[in-house]
Order: C-alpha cells, then sequence, then structure tokens
C-alpha cells in the first residue's frame, strides 16, 4: 500500500492535498520569484476582501500576510469579536476561508490554496492535533492494530498524516462526509 495518503473526494481537495499540476512551458519558464510575487499578490487580494468584509460587519482588527512554503498565508489579528465567533471548533475560520479563496480565484482566475488564520486559532489547533497524533503514533507502534482516530476535516486529517509519515508509520483516511477520519497502522 502506499505510504502517502491520498486525496479520495473534492472534500480533500479544498485543503492541503491539493493535486500535483503538470508545469507548462510557460511555468518551466518562470523562476521562484514569479511565484513568490503571485503568491504576495493573493495575499493581497485576500486582505483587501477581508479588510472589506471586516468594514461592513464593523469589526476591528489587523490583518498580517505572509508566504509559508507554496501558499499565501494570511491572519487577522486583534478581532475579539471574530475570534470569540470561531471558538469553538473554527466554523467561521472554515467559511472565511472559503469565501476568501474564492475571492482571490475571481481576481486572478486561478485556484487559490490561501491558508487563513484568525488570532492564532488554526496554529494553535494544529499543536493540539500535533500532540492527538504524537499518542496515536505511540499506541500504533506499540500495538498490533490500527489506531482510528475522531472524525476531522481536511486541514486536520493533513496535520495528522504529517505526523505518522514523521514517525514512519502508514496512515489512511478512511469514511466519508462528516465521519472521514484518518487511521495510523503499526509497522507492517
Amino acid at each position: 500500500m502506499n505510504d502517502t495518503p491520498t486525496a479520495d473526494t473534492p472534500e480533500d481537495l479544498r485543503e492541503d492535498q491539493a493535486p500535483e499540476v503538470e508545469e507548462t512551458s510557460a511555468d518551466s519558464h518562470s523562476n521562484g520569484g514569479d511565484r513568490l510575487q503571485r503568491l504576495e499578490e493573493e495575499g493581497d487580494f485576500a486582505a483587501d476582501y477581508l479588510e472589506e468584509l471586516m468594514d461592513i460587519a464593523d469589526l476591528d482588527g489587523d490583518i498580517d500576510i505572509d508566504v509559508d512554503g507554496d501558499r499565501a498565508s494570511v491572519e487577522i489579528r486583534g478581532a475579539d469579536e471574530l475570534t470569540a465567533l470561531n471558538e469553538p471548533k473554527g466554523e467561521l475560520l472554515e467559511a472565511l476561508q472559503e469565501l476568501t479563496r474564492l475571492a482571490v480565484q475571481a481576481r486572478t482566475g486561478q485556484r487559490s490554496r490561501l491558508m487563513l488564520d484568525i488570532g492564532g486559532f488554526r496554529a494553535n489547533h494544529r499543536s493540539e492535533l500535533e500532540e492527538l497524533a504524537e499518542k496515536a503514533v505511540e499506541q500504533a507502534k506499540n500495538g498490533t492494530i490500527p489506531v482510528p482516530l475522531r472524525p476531522m476535516n481536511p486541514f486536520e486529517r493533513k496535520v495528522v498524516h504529517d505526523v505518522a509519515k514523521r514517525a514512519g508509520l502508514r496512515s489512511e483516511s478512511d469514511g466519508e462526509g462528516g465521519t472521514r477520519h484518518v487511521v495510523i497502522y503499526p509497522h507492517d
């Protein structure tokens, strides 16, 4: 079996498991500076969109733009009302991220893999997920049966897959829709 998790559904493709796209001859002639400029532009478009939304909703907050690897990264900081609305599960974050990606796509004509964070929620959540995944990895390493985790969204599953891979274990996503979860397998 394959050690790398695969994106089986359109839901998986929305997050961190976007399919690889073959380079065209025009892409192969562009350099890293062009890619960086494109990602910075995505971040700027996202920030403009989010600032407009926050103005309409009369919400305060600052927007930080960065490039993280192969994607634009935008964080809304100091937006206490928005942060409170996002707790405890980050559903507002997921919805705003999807809307922002669509707004960026409308401006650029390209699918965006932009990551949004609100008040450090995603970063904190990632740390919690990594701890959960590390416990499951230890359980799998010390046992003989696969270790299933709770249902997770695509971002959460990606974090768990990454932890399992770093530990040298195989993991797969299983289930559909709201029951989709990660299973970590002991050494073969």
